[in-house]
């Protein structure tokens, strides 16, 4: 199936801007199941890449000496809003693996929620990288590291030997040589990974097919962090975000991960089928109307939960008074491959 996608803003009856979306959807085969114009683009994996950078130090058996529960490990997998919650679930990895907040790499970002940002901006002392909301990734890092007998100093650097393995096992759960991924430098100062969309999308078919049918060690690790994260999906993001409403919307069914620059990650388990969609612009005012709509065209979303998604795929345009005057819509298009699309 070839998609045609784009995200129109309307501003009453004007169409004011609009963006393009790319989408692949891969089976756990490596089949392609739908697919837009580009699928094969290289683009960055940023957060979405959280459950398989995690992936090791569960394998390794360093989740389990740290007594790590599934909010904690969902927390390492997460790109939290900085709710209390949130912050608690980080302090305690970091408290039991005997390391102070202060060793986090990932600096400080104000936090998405509401009473947390409150709080910063009411005693600014309290600002610190446990905000940021790729902490939960970081605590695992620096955990890792010392489980390992690694330096902690340097931990997010990409010469760094923890980089190198998470390197590695990204490349193998998407399927890609590992020197054929591009790195750069994430949001939070890791190394992030350029990858093709549908090779993205592979990885997350592969972790859909774990949860439904565990196998072999890895497939029994990937379950695992699967099912924290979407047993847990308030902490994997955060109420009103994107991945947390579609985890919530389906009570659970398929897991979602989101990534900076209008990038989201979906895993289903029951037909084993990893999506990755992305909008070319990074927009991500965009990324909720056309995730909800090409969820719902590839049946990864049933009819019945897409009223409980209704603010992102349809989400208002207010003005300076809070009065909407507009709204964000998709538009998908169906064709063969190679067509044009409807």
């Amino acid at each position: 199936m070839h998609l045609r996608t784009e995200v129109v803003v309307r501003r009453g009856p004007i169409e004011e801007s609009l963006h393009r979306v790319e989408c692949a959807a891969v089976d756990a085969a490596g089949r392609p199941r739908a697919a837009s114009g580009h699928a094969a683009r290289v683009t960055s994996f940023r957060s979405a890449a959280k459950p398989f950078q995690l992936l090791p130090f569960v394998e390794r058996g360093h989740a389990d000496a740290l007594g790590a529960s599934e909010a904690e490990l969902a927390i390492m997998a997460a790109s939290h809003s900085g709710s209390r919650e949130h912050l608690a679930l980080v302090q305690g990895l970091l408290d039991r693996a005997g390391v102070p907040a202060s060793r986090l790499a990932c600096g400080y970002h104000e936090p998405l929620d509401p009473e947390a940002l409150e709080e910063v901006r009411r005693e600014p002392a309290r600002r610190g990288p446990i905000y940021n909301n790729c902490s939960g990734k970081h605590a695992a890092m620096l955990a890792f590291a010392r489980a390992e007998g690694w330096p902690l100093g340097g931990y997010e650097r990409a010469d760094h030997p923890l980089q190198h393995l998470l390197l590695r096992t990204v490349a193998e759960c998407c399927g890609v040589p590992a020197e054929s991924v591009l790195i750069g430098v994430d949001g939070c100062g890791v190394p992030v990974f350029g990858l093709p969309l549908e090779a993205m999308a592979l990885g997350y078919a592969r972790l859909a097919a774990a949860m439904a049918r565990p196998g072999d060690a890895r497939a029994r690790c990937l379950e695992r962090i699967g099912r924290a994260m979407t047993a847990h999906p308030v902490v994997v993001e955060g109420r009103g975000r994107l991945a947390t409403d579609v985890m919530l919307a389906t009570s659970g069914r398929v897991l979602a991960k989101s990534g900076a620059e209008g990038l989201l990650l979906v895993a289903d388990p029951g037909r084993s089928l990893g999506v990755a969609v992305k909008c070319e612009d990074g927009a991500m005012r965009a990324l909720g109307p056309a995730a909800v709509e090409l969820l719902l065209q590839l049946g990864v979303l049933h009819a019945e939960e897409a009223p409980a998604l209704a603010c992102q795929r349809r989400p208002p345009v207010h003005d300076a008074a809070g009065d909407q005057v507009g709204w964000l819509e998709a538009r998908v298009g169906i064709g063969v491959a190679g067509g044009t699309g409807a």
